[in-house]
């Protein structure tokens, strides 16, 4: 399916199904392929054929398991760290940083028509993340600074083949909704990825129940749907009970149960049992019951989806 065909307020995800994404990126890449990936940006490999080979190989996987299941897939974009304080760090200046987050879209979309889905919509996703690190909350934007700061980026998607924006491990609410502001000035569908710690919180102490109603109060419930993402199961799944629930569509969730603080500390990858995993997303899902998307996040990789897509497409 086409850009052109994908009706931007209308993303096939939220009509009914099952759509399927990819694993943790940037620690596959790490851990399994041996790729040093400074300060944990994947965008840069867009820059190098090697890398367009590698990503390409890494996408390509996760599409024949949807396709081998009939499913829908969501395709990010190497995008999580391409904004203007993580690139500085990576010698990209606002010029190259723009050409980069265009060319991610772009190889997105060389995927998707190169890439057999048996007919099945591939939506792609451009993905923004947290300005900081993602595991803490750090200092805090204000709405308005972060509307601004990340415009940058939604600003140069809104122009590409992108048919949404995902905020992605998103630490507090005011950048989230700065990311969500942004987007609706450019008419772009996006979606809210929160992460949370272990008892179910964000980072930032916000709960996920308020978090996500906060969001939807300040911008009249733009959001297409909200995701929870890096964090295990075990973590937040005690939290969701009530209506609030269904305004999530999808789960990104760690391989390991540890801490953000324990995985950041950690020298080696916790990649967990996939099966238990997927078993685990059969269970949320009976809690969510909207949440079509369904994919991972640090840790995982095509094993996890796959069982993942076993457990909740039977």
């Amino acid at each position: 399916m086409t850009s052109d065909a994908l009706h931007r307020h209308t993303l096939p995800q939220t009509k009914g199904g099952l759509y399927l994404t990819d694993g943790g990126l940037e620690t596959y890449l790490v851990f399994d392929e041996g790729i040093e990936l400074p300060c944990f940006a994947s965008f840069p490999l867009l820059d190098q054929a090697k890398g367009h080979d590698l990503l390409s190989a890494y996408f390509a996987r996760y599409m024949k398991i949807a396709a081998d299941s009939g499913l829908g897939f969501v395709l990010d974009t190497a995008t999580w760290r391409a904004n203007t304080d993580w690139a500085a760090k990576l010698d990209y200046d606002a010029a190259n940083l723009a050409r980069i987050n265009r060319a991610a879209v772009t190889f997105a979309a060389s995927l998707r028509a190169n890439l057999a889905n048996a007919g099945k919509p591939v939506v792609i996703s451009a993905v923004i993340g947290p300005r900081g690190d993602g595991y803490v909350a750090g200092a805090e934007m204000s709405v308005a600074e972060a509307r601004a700061y990340h415009a940058a980026q939604v600003d140069v998607f809104a122009e590409t083949a992108a048919d949404m924006v995902s905020a992605i491990t998103m630490t507090n609410v005011p950048e989230a909704l700065g990311i969500v502001e942004a987007a609706k000035a450019k008419n772009m569908p996006v979606v809210v990825s929160f992460t949370v710690e272990t008892d179910g919180r964000l980072p930032s102490g916000v709960a996920l129940k308020d978090a996500i109603a906060a969001v939807d109060k300040a911008t009249g419930n733009y959001p297409a749907y909200f995701m929870v993402n890096c964090a295990h199961p075990t973590h937040f799944q005690h939290v969701l009970d009530g209506a609030w629930v269904a305004r999530i569509g999808g789960i990104r969730a760690n391989a390991s149960a540890k801490s953000h603080a324990e995985l950041d500390a950690s020298t080696s990858l916790d990649n967990g049992d996939p099966h238990e995993l997927g078993a685990q997303y059969r269970d949320l899902r009976r809690l969510l019951p909207r949440a079509t998307v369904l994919g991972g996040c640090c840790g995982t990789d095509h094993r996890h989806v796959a069982a993942i897509c076993h457990s909740c497409a039977a």
